[in-house]
């Protein structure tokens, strides 16, 4: 059985936006991946992204950037491509510090550590306030559980690691710009608004930097 990092997304698909926005990113996924079947779950109710926005950012990005983390690591060491390993070492040293300011903002505010409730399969409870929307986005996908998921291992033994790395990353820095969308819409303290800002113009970039080597090299 593989290993995976899984981690659920809890209350933030609040609209049809962001299985428009993995639709849209479905055509450069499947060009890579052509025998992967789109998977669709129906919409998931709302939870406590609308009354705890800040709290609940945090407990969901820190695992999402931990997760990009552990794909940047393995791309420190098995891609081939000098552009890939740059980009990995940027995702990893921003991220890290991202976390480390998120941890530290919620023992502040809230007075004790961030709990890991949105790693692993433990967390599902009833699956309620789970995304639950969306189509098939390589191996960072929304499973039958409502669960997003990159697979390490698939990536650590890919035949072409750096096809792999970009075709599991750009649809990981989608849903990254998508979460901190949603918590721009909400009120919010304004460390979170420019964290958020700063995640959608960051990663934006890399996801269209991405693109153009997908574009480049893998067509």
């Amino acid at each position: 059985m593989n290993k995976t990092i899984i981690y659920s997304f809890v209350g933030l698909l609040t609209s049809g936006g962001l299985a428009g926005l993995l639709i849209a990113n479905r055509t450069q996924a499947q060009s890579i991946h052509p025998d992967q079947p789109a998977r669709t779950q129906a919409p998931a109710p709302q939870s406590s992204m609308m009354t705890r926005p800040d709290q609940h950012f945090i407990e969901m990005m820190i695992p999402h950037h931990q997760d990009a983390v552990e794909m940047a690591n393995l791309a420190m060491i098995d891609a081939k491509r000098p552009e890939i390993k740059k980009l990995a070492a940027a995702i990893k040293r921003d991220q890290t510090r991202e976390i480390q300011q998120m941890r530290g903002w919620y023992k502040a505010w809230y007075g004790k550590d961030v709990p890991q409730v949105a790693m692993g399969t433990g967390m599902m409870g009833n699956g309620q306030g789970m995304m639950g929307s969306g189509q098939g986005m390589g191996q960072g996908m929304m499973t039958q559980n409502g669960m997003m998921h990159t697979d390490l291992i698939v990536l650590k033994n890919a035949s072409d690691f750096d096809k792999e790395f970009i075709y599991q990353m750009i649809p990981h820095h989608l849903m990254a710009v998508h979460m901190a969308q949603m918590v721009l819409n909400q009120r919010t303290r304004p460390e979170i608004r420019t964290l958020a800002q700063s995640i959608i113009k960051s990663q934006t970039v890399e996801i269209k930097q991405m693109q153009q080597w997908q574009q480049a090299w893998f067509r």
